[in-house]
């Protein structure tokens, strides 16, 4: 890459780290501002402000974040070809730097003070070795916005020389619930229909790090991971701990869940030959809210469950096999202990009562209501009315009181484990060349890594293995697929909404050539400068090129 180029990055990057935008709070308004008097201060959006916007959140208060998004449109010759580019500017919390918070937004002087510390042994050689910068941010993914923005600098200093089109948009939200990307997709849709835009191609520029150990190479990803949440509540029955076999602990059940599913590979999805990682569960706990010798009545837990090519129907199908099987296996566990404690209490025997029976949300829904009729409806939106009425309610706490107030409207108190889908849903995009934008993406990129020079092993594959916003760029569009995913979706389109109709409209190949760096969201955050300045924005350049040829 052009030496001026590299440095003017380093810069841009240094600059945006320097302002802290820690998720939900005031800096994510004030690195939008920054992103926007950065680009304002460039001749071409000078002459040309009505394409630098604000993107507002919708029901954002207080904070009312936005996006920046900045439009450049070659002059070389009229082109409806562009490329649409992305980064978040939004960063985890600095907490875990301790004593030297004050510095965690200025890469420059953290590295040195790292200097003084204990780190482990990884960390402190490539401290040693001056290849690299620390810093909140500087790696997820600030470095990666300085890229897209440095080089659409370049290119409109050079404008008249330029075929196509541009657009770039700095999103917030992105390590939260993605609010920049989503509220920023309805004008995509517009621009597209009112500008005559052709999309090719949706670009991230999200970082990029080894996959294992000793890992030496380094990615460009075509396509990007999905993200499901299948979540189940399970309902026991309640007893006195004196008489424990009377009742069921639904914590048996959602531990015998956890056994079947936590990090088990019969659940990764296979495409090309890459394998996801398989699901782990990011919550685990019973509904009781106090202490007393009656065991707990309901349990809750939730599965991060990330796709290739499952759809969310598909996964339903999986938990609600998975759940089948653990509760066959949990009753046969209680009878044989019951069994063996008559024995030993000799006390006549008779198998326990408990049936297995595992359900969808949408199948709780539909016997419920053909029980009560609308007035169910009403007790939903009430209570969603209260729900949204708490901003400090996490939304997959809606989603879980909403399937408890249905299923306490349901007059059988037997036993069952309920599986839906929590938010947030992120769809994978796998690009498999049978397209035409696919096929030209896959072959930009091919030439961009073959014609780029450098002292690295380049390899490109077929999914971005972090969940990002890429994921917005494309949704299914089979109708089944997508009514079974709202209708699992307890509150869906009141409590949680996807702009659907727009990921289906935009339909694009998806792509990220990221910064290389270690350890995001750990405060020995950092990025390798040679690669991160030099060689990813010359693919991120030639890739561009290559796409509107």
């Amino acid at each position: 890459m052009n030496p001026e180029i590299s440095k003017r990055i380093e810069e841009i990057a240094i600059d945006l780290t320097s302002q802290l935008s820690v998720l939900d709070t005031p800096g994510e308004v004030k690195i939008a501002e920054k992103v926007h008097g950065i680009f304002s201060e460039m001749d071409y959006w000078k002459k040309n402000p009505h394409l630098l916007k604000y993107i507002p959140f919708k029901d954002d208060e207080p904070l009312n974040r936005m996006s920046v998004m900045a439009v450049l449109k070659g002059e070389k010759a009229p082109s409806d070809k562009t490329v649409v580019l992305i980064g978040h500017i939004d960063t985890v919390g600095i907490s875990d730097y301790g004593d030297l918070k004050e510095f965690a937004g200025q890469p420059y002087i953290l590295t040195e003070k790292f200097k003084e510390l204990e780190l482990p042994e990884e960390v402190k050689r490539d401290l040693e070795s001056g290849a690299y910068l620390f810093g909140r941010g500087l790696f997820d993914m600030k470095t990666g916005d300085a890229i897209i923005m440095a080089i659409m600098e370049d290119i409109s200093k050079k404008i008249e020389e330029f075929e196509g089109n541009l657009i770039y948009i700095a999103v917030t939200d992105e390590e939260g619930n993605s609010g920049g990307m989503l509220n920023s997709l309805p004008e995509l849709v517009k621009m597209k229909k009112e500008e005559g835009f052709d999309y090719l191609a949706l670009l991230d520029t999200d970082y990029m790090t080894s996959e294992y150990e000793g890992d030496e190479n380094k990615y460009v990803y075509v396509g990007t991971v999905g993200k499901l949440m299948p979540t189940f509540y399970v309902v026991g029955k309640e007893t006195h701990v004196g008489e424990s076999f009377k009742g069921l602990d639904p914590n048996q059940l959602a531990a015998e869940l956890t056994r079947k599913i936590n990090l088990n590979p019969e659940f990764c999805d296979i495409a090309d030959g890459e394998v996801t990682l398989p699901p782990i569960t990011l919550k685990q706990r019973d509904l009781k809210t106090e202490y007393s010798v009656q065991i707990a009545k309901t349990a809750t837990l939730f599965f991060n469950y990330a796709t290739h090519n499952s759809t969310p129907d598909q996964v339903l199908e999986k938990m609600v096999a998975a759940g089948k099987e653990c509760f066959d296996n949990v009753l046969e566990t209680l009878n044989d202990r019951y069994k063996t404690f008559c024995e030993m209490a000799k006390r006549p025997y008779q198998p326990l009562p408990f049936k297995t029976r595992v359900m969808t949300y949408d199948e709780l829904y539909k016997v419920v209501k053909a029980e009560v009729g609308e007035e169910l409806d009403e007790k939903i939106n009430n209570l969603i009315e209260e729900l949204m009425a708490d901003k400090s309610i996490d939304s997959r706490d809606r989603a879980t009181k909403i399937v408890e107030l249905v299923h306490n409207n349901w007059s059988d108190k037997n036993p069952v484990l309920i599986t839906y889908l929590s938010p947030p849903y992120y769809p994978h995009i796998f690009i498999e060349g049978k397209s035409d934008k696919d096929k030209n993406l896959l072959s930009a990129v091919e030439e961009a890594v073959n014609t780029t020079e450098s002292d690295y092993k380049i390899v490109y594959k077929k999914f971005f293995p972090y969940i990002s916003d890429l994921s917005y760029g494309a949704a299914p569009k089979d109708p089944a697929i997508i009514a079974a995913f709202k209708s699992n979706m307890p509150g869906y389109g009141k409590t949680y909404n996807l702009p659907i109709e727009e990921m289906q409209e935009l339909d694009l190949p998806v792509l990220d050539i990221g910064a290389f760096g270690k350890d995001a969201h750990k405060f020995t955050e950092r990025i390798e400068k040679k690669y991160s300045f030099e060689v990813a924005p010359e693919l991120v350049y030639k890739t561009i090129v290559n796409l509107l040829k």
